[in-house]
């Protein structure tokens, strides 16, 4: 008897619909075939326990499982459920016409309890759009899955919930989440404020600036300046996440597992500090089966890597695409498959190995041209795309015990929505620029154009300074952010200035 049940596959951040074929006959044997990995071919031993367990048998006769189409691998453990449904209903132990009308995925325990599973949104937004009726799953994904709206979510605990199911006997209200309510109550809920740093008022207007024009940013200092503390903050000015970017984000934190039970949409910016030691492969995504990387977890958020020239040199050089592009393509032989990756990126660095170069109290003891070496460590084309280069000194005693109330996040973040607001009607009608840091060359000359003034300035800045000649365009973009933060039509002569102090490490002779 042939019988036909439904799972899912994702690939990349989208899914596609698995068609699981079981044909119980004479003869002997269990045979899964259709490119399965070794999790689905274990799947055997887990059915067979789980049957047991629950009062059913295993045939003895052939068993044949394909899983169509049959030219793409399957992974994982998650078709446990839609198999042994199908062994059930093919050797007539299961009665039900119902099995095609939902996508059925979970992992079998020997007891038949069933385990939370990788990628359901993903799963549940294909699922609607190919006509199922619903989604079974187990009940830690239920929440994740009912932000898809249109589908029935059947939760269940086991496989016996999912038996009683399709034979009538057990009626499971379908799991239903008020998405909008949801996410209203979650977004922009951080633990950390600005309210809670103590002086440092250059480095907050600096990580403004970066919040309204969606610039990268470098931070330089001693260690205990407060370089960490700062850029763990800087989610909390950007503007509030929509729901289209939640839904973006969130479907990528589900397919790489990260979501955690009884998760639904995420309603934060994500905030990625991967350590110094992290591979390249785990930075931009990639393996057997394409998993996003870091780049791609913070996604529509923060990537922080602390301690900049400590990571290996290949691992830094990957990010330059990425940050070009706003995405990451990882291939394969047989297929290739886009991650987004549109991300700000902070990076912070001691100026020396040492820490204390330039320090105001404390003394350098690094060698002549070590200073140097250690900057030489970060490569041209990675600080070309990073637009502030900011200076951070530690922060005085009279300023830790200052009683005056800092400003908090919601003060600033209300600033950089109406800089955003602007720059969003700016960009109205060229897709894929939504802000000041992502206008190509062409784009910079036409709008961010100076007065004479203003080109007078930035001549003698770049002669005297020594800047490079990739500072010229960093510099307008970062004035035109702060032209939009003061509400100005124009450019004007001290918003370059303010950009102009932004570029440290481009001038000549800064390290020694």
């Amino acid at each position: 008897m042939l019988t036909k049940t439904f799972g899912s596959a994702v690939q990349g951040v989208n899914a596609y619909t698995i068609t699981i074929e079981v044909v119980v006959s004479q003869g002997t044997n269990f045979y899964v075939v259709g490119l399965p990995d070794n999790a689905i071919k274990e799947s055997q031993q887990r059915i067979e326990a789980a049957l047991k367990c629950r009062g059913y048998r295993m045939p003895r006769t052939k068993v044949v499982v394909n899983m169509a189409p049959a030219d793409i691998r399957k992974e994982g453990s998650s078709y446990d459920l839609p198999i042994a449904l199908g062994i059930l209903h093919g050797s007539q132990q299961l009665n039900t016409e119902r099995l095609s009308e939902y996508i059925i995925m979970g992992e079998l325990a020997l007891d038949g309890a069933l385990r939370p599973i990788r990628g359901v949104l993903p799963i549940a937004i294909q699922a609607r759009k190919e006509g199922f009726k619903g989604f079974i799953l187990p009940k830690e994904n239920a929440r994740e899955a009912a932000i898809v709206n249109n589908l029935d979510i059947i939760a269940v605990e086991s496989m016996q919930e999912a038996i009683d199911f399709f034979e009538g006997r057990l009626a499971i209200e379908p799991t239903v989440l008020d998405t909008r309510d949801i996410f209203q109550q979650e977004a922009n809920q951080y633990a950390a404020d600005f309210a809670d740093v103590q002086g440092q008022e250059n480095i907050k207007r600096a990580l403004e600036i970066a919040a309204a024009g969606g610039h990268n940013v470098i931070m330089i200092g001693p260690p205990g300046a407060g370089k960490t503390m700062l850029a763990k903050r800087l989610p909390t000015i950007l503007p509030p996440l929509n729901m289209l970017e939640a839904l973006e984000t969130t479907k990528i934190h589900s397919v790489a597992g990260k979501l955690g039970s009884n998760a639904s949409l995420l309603g934060n910016r994500p905030f990625r500090a991967p350590h110094h030691t992290i591979s390249d492969v785990a930075l931009v995504g990639g393996g057997s089966n394409p998993q996003p990387g870091e780049i791609s977890l913070a996604h529509n958020g923060v990537l922080f890597l602390d301690e900049l020239p400590e990571f290996k040199r290949t691992v830094l050089e990957v990010m330059r695409q990425p940050l070009e592009e706003r995405r990451v393509t990882i291939s394969r032989a047989k297929v290739s498959i886009d991650f987004p990756a549109n991300f700000m990126l902070i990076a912070s660095m001691n100026p020396c190995p040492c820490g204390y170069y330039n320090h105001p109290e404390k003394e350098c003891v690094c060698g002549p041209g070590v200073v140097q070496r250690y900057l030489n460590k970060v490569s041209g084309p990675l600080l070309d795309r990073i637009d502030l280069h900011v200076e951070v000194t530690p922060v005085t005693f009279d300023q830790m015990t200052e009683t005056r109330k800092s400003e908090t996040s919601h003060d600033i973040q209300q600033r950089v929505e109406k800089a955003r607001t602007v720059q969003t009607k700016r960009f109205a009608e060229v897709p894929d620029i939504f802000s000041n840091a992502m206008m190509p060359p062409q784009m910079v000359k036409d709008i961010c154009q100076i007065n004479p003034a203003g080109r007078a300035l930035l001549k003698t800045a770049m002669e005297r300074l020594g800047l490079s000649a990739r500072a010229y365009d960093r510099i307008l973009k970062v004035a035109r952010t702060i032209a939009d933060l003061a509400g100005a039509q124009d450019i004007q002569i001290e918003h370059l200035a303010e950009a102009i102090q932004y570029r440290s490490l481009d001038r000549e002779g800064w390290a020694g």
